[in-house]
């Protein structure tokens, strides 16, 4: 994938851990840091069309989380509550001060979880199809039992970086009806062939159990005390949309839009709008000098 236009890549060394990011925009303007999901993606592959989108008002901080993209592998099992770490490291190693945090699926729980832990540190959240907010196992516990089926999902891994077509497969399984694009297929593909998954799998295998997910924040939701918006793809068969709706139900200060004939990918199925939405809602949050 070609690094979006007008971003650099910068590594980070934490303690040993090489951290890559996309960092592009004005260094005196406001701090924004995308944070992407798991599985198959990267910096690269959710924020490429947001990135640009924000470089004009805000310092933009896209990171690749250990075991993706071009980060090093983690240093242990990880956890959200690992990632959430990572986060708080990275942030005092660029000196980043009260950014506001966007994520999608696993990097939305990795901002709330930040947020929860340091609610003076953050300006505002965009959790996107975000993980954390409920403890339903997606595929019930069918769906944690196949994450320890031995060299499944290392073969399912195997396969898409081998094929195109299971490629093809792989982001219509997560994306909504009609929201397959060539392009994307073959970012996937790429990014198949660079990262092993196994970072992802281990993660699935810690934090999917057979009674729920290790991480669900729906108790602390209501002291959530930055300005949060909530998106959500209507069409999500990995996370339901009414996670969403019951968090901006419990977050005092929030909003919640939920965006029809859109699957678990919104940045990546919808980027407009989806660029429109997190644009709007952080100038209404962050003044930006003129």
């Amino acid at each position: 994938m070609q690094i979006p236009h007008g971003a650099t890549r910068r590594e980070t060394t934490l303690d040993g851990l090489r951290l890559s990011a996309l960092v592009a925009g004005d260094p005196a303007s406001p701090p924004v840091v995308l944070i992407h999901g798991g599985g198959l993606d990267s910096a690269e592959l959710s924020w490429c069309e947001l990135i640009p989108a924000l470089t004009d008002d805000y310092r933009v901080y896209a990171i690749d989380l250990p075991g993706y993209g071009h980060s090093d592998e983690p240093e242990r099992v990880p956890t959200t509550d690992y990632y959430v770490r990572v986060l708080e490291r990275f942030l005092e190693a660029e000196e980043i001060d009260a950014p506001a945090l966007v994520g999608v699926s696993l990097g939305g729980g990795v901002a709330i979880g930040y947020a929860l832990g340091h609610p003076e540190d953050v300006s505002a959240i965009v959790a996107i199809n975000s993980y954390g907010l409920g403890d339903s196992i997606p595929g019930g516990p069918l769906g944690a039992l196949f994450v320890r089926v031995p060299y499944l999902s290392e073969l399912s891994w195997r396969a898409i970086a081998r094929s195109r077509t299971v490629a093809y497969f792989a982001v219509r399984a997560i994306v909504a009806y009609g929201n397959v694009r060539s392009h994307v297929v073959d970012q996937v593909y790429e990014e198949a062939q660079r990262n092993d998954g196994s970072a992802w799998r281990t993660f699935q295998r810690a934090e999917i159990g057979f009674t729920g997910l290790r991480t669900n924040y729906v108790d602390d939701l209501p002291n959530l005390s930055v300005p949060t918006l909530f998106i959500h793809g209507e069409d999500d068969k990995l996370v339901p949309s009414s996670w969403s709706v019951r968090a901006g139900s419990l977050v005092p200060n929030s909003e919640v839009r939920i965006l029809p004939k859109c699957g678990h990918w919104p940045p990546r199925e919808q980027p407009q709008r989806v660029n429109s939405l997190v644009r709007l809602f952080l100038q209404s949050n962050i003044p930006v000098d003129m």
